[in-house]
């Protein structure tokens, strides 16, 4: 049996603004990193992401976060081999909290709602295709994920340009 989450015993923090509304219109740049940073969408090789299979899927289920969240627009993003970058953009949000996001709450039509879609669907396509490797209760997915609030032009072009340039400086690591 599953407990939830209890601040007094559990000691977890949110790594998001506390009281900022992350269904709010704007941009927000993305990074969602697979557990233990596992080389699960392909490989680089000459400086271009080459997607397998797997990678296709993940191209394609951020692709389609329109087609399930008609209030988002998709802005540059990238699969690496062991992460997604990607910059939404909530434009018209009606359900729009403005108020306080509680811990671990996932609120309609939020960054935190669109990216738990994400993730559900790469995750099905594992449990689906790669029974074996993947069977329920092994992760796909690092929990959480990392997100920006881009709020002005010159840093919307920075992110972009690292989005750009990320397969590039893959094999300098």
């Amino acid at each position: 049996m599953t407990s939830k989450y209890n601040s007094e015993i559990h000691h977890r923090r949110s790594i998001r603004f506390q009281d900022y509304d992350y269904a709010k219109e704007g941009l927000y740049f993305v990074t969602i990193n697979c557990h233990e940073r596992q080389c699960l969408f392909g490989t680089i090789s000459d400086n271009v992401m080459q997607l397998n299979d797997a990678g296709k899927v993940a191209y394609q289920c951020w692709r389609d976060i329109p087609i399930h969240f008609p209030h988002v627009q998709l802005h540059p993003f990238v699969i690496m081999p062991d992460h997604v970058h990607g910059i939404l953009e909530i434009i018209e949000n009606p359900n729009s909290t403005k108020g306080r996001n509680e811990f671990q709450k996932i609120i309609p039509k939020s960054i935190g709602s669109i990216i738990r879609g994400f993730k559900i669907g790469v995750t099905k396509w594992f449990r689906e295709h790669h029974p074996d490797d993947f069977p329920i209760g092994i992760p796909i997915w690092q929990r959480n994920y990392y997100e920006h609030i881009i709020r002005n032009e010159m840093a919307y072009h920075n992110i972009v340009k690292y989005i750009q340039d990320n397969p590039a400086k893959w094999e300098k690591k």
